[in-house]
């Protein structure tokens, strides 16, 4: 694996870099986060006016046809800037998705439109459980003429009072596994029937309760093959714990630059606070913890970029960078002392950011779990 970035690579991050920490720096994300929206659409626009919409949507959609490495990339400057707003569900969710399962004709309608930044999206997925299995499925869809009628609720639903349109996951029959009998529809969010409420986070990042209340879906919005639509699931789980992973790689080093950078203008007993032994070790570890994070994320999106089976090191990488995060914002949080605790800080808002992160596809414990399967100690 070669880790080393293009060109075109070295030139993507930089203009992502130079336009977030122009047009959206933790100032303006504290800002958004008071707002009835949570994002900005002057922002959305500039982002789908440079084409970063349809990052991996092939040209013939409208899309610039570039590789789930080269998003990873946009991703990780989005987690340096703390960046909030509806780019992940419906890129990383749902065009994704979109792209590997629908039919030519949903293609057609729907990829160009997200090229754009005309529409929004996000998925719905986990329920009661929190479970991010199959069993945890249990929001009902059930076929009358010519659709399907969904009825139940999903929990922690990004972005949806945003969202024109939503993927949502369903219980469509029942099979000898849980797997089995898993249904994906396109739902229009302003369906009658579909209600979302926030649900306060720490994230503050517009999670929302959606319910379905006999939602009439055309049999025509089905994605994928009807009670086969785990394995789409499974898909955008891997990918998905791989993009968050970048974002948190990204956190992760700008919360240490500016603790480095702190702690060598913080003078205490007449001396840059940096200067004393103790703290250079704590800040060493938040290096070195950023660099091992970096090549982990880095090594599972190439091979996922590559087509290469990497289950395993995508479960490595979100089990590393989960407990890495939360570590290295805590001593972020702890160096910058009373600063590190008020509101109207950057550091805080990584800090909240890397507890969001952590459990978001997956949390340490299940991808351990996974690591355990996928070196063969359970079947």
């Amino acid at each position: 694996m070669d880790t080393r970035f293009t060109e075109e690579q070295q030139m993507l991050r930089t203009t992502a870099r130079d336009f977030l920490a122009r047009e959206c720096p933790p100032i303006k994300v504290r800002e958004l986060e008071k707002k009835e929206k949570g994002y900005s659409p002057e922002v959305w626009k500039g982002m789908a006016d440079m084409g970063w919409m349809g990052l991996v949507i092939p040209e013939e959609y409208g899309g610039m046809g570039m590789s789930f490495q080269d998003l990873t990339i946009v991703l990780e400057e989005m987690g340096r800037s703390v960046f909030l707003g509806p780019y992940f569900c419906t890129v990383v969710e749902c065009s994704i998705p979109i792209l590997d399962a629908g039919t030519e004709e949903q293609k057609k309608e729907f990829l160009p439109r997200i090229a754009r930044g005309e529409s929004i999206w996000t998925l719905a997925l986990l329920e009661a459980s929190g479970r991010y299995d199959a069993s945890g499925i249990a929001v009902k869809a059930a076929s009358k003429g010519n659709n399907f009628v969904i009825n139940g609720t999903k929990l922690f639903v990004e972005q949806a009072i945003n969202a024109n349109y939503m993927v949502v996951v369903t219980r469509s029959g029942k099979g000898a596994s849980p797997e089995e009998g898993i249904t994906l529809f396109i739902v229009d969010a302003r369906t009658p029937g579909v209600h979302c409420e926030v649900i306060p986070t720490m994230g503050r990042d517009r999670q929302c309760e959606v319910t379905f209340t006999n939602v009439a879906v055309p049999k025509k919005n089905l994605l994928g093959k009807l009670n086969q639509g785990w394995a789409i699931v499974e898909k955008v789980l891997e990918k998905g714990a791989i993009a968050k992973c970048a974002e948190s790689i990204g956190g992760m080093a700008a919360s240490t630059e500016m603790t480095v950078a702190y702690c060598k203008d913080r003078v205490q007993y007449g001396k840059p606070i940096g200067w004393f032994q103790a703290l250079q070790h704590i800040m060493s570890d938040m290096w070195i913890a950023t660099d091992v994070a970096t090549y982990l994320v880095y090594e599972a999106a190439w091979k996922e970029s590559e087509g290469l089976p990497c289950a395993r090191e995508v479960a490595m990488a979100k089990s590393y960078v989960n407990e890495a995060y939360r570590k290295v914002t805590e001593r972020a949080v702890e160096l910058h002392g009373g600063i590190g605790t008020n509101d109207d800080a950057d550091i805080p808002i990584y800090y909240r950011r890397a507890k969001v992160n952590d459990i978001a596809f997956g949390g340490t414990d299940l991808q351990r779990e996974k690591v355990a399967r996928l070196i063969g100690l359970v079947s």
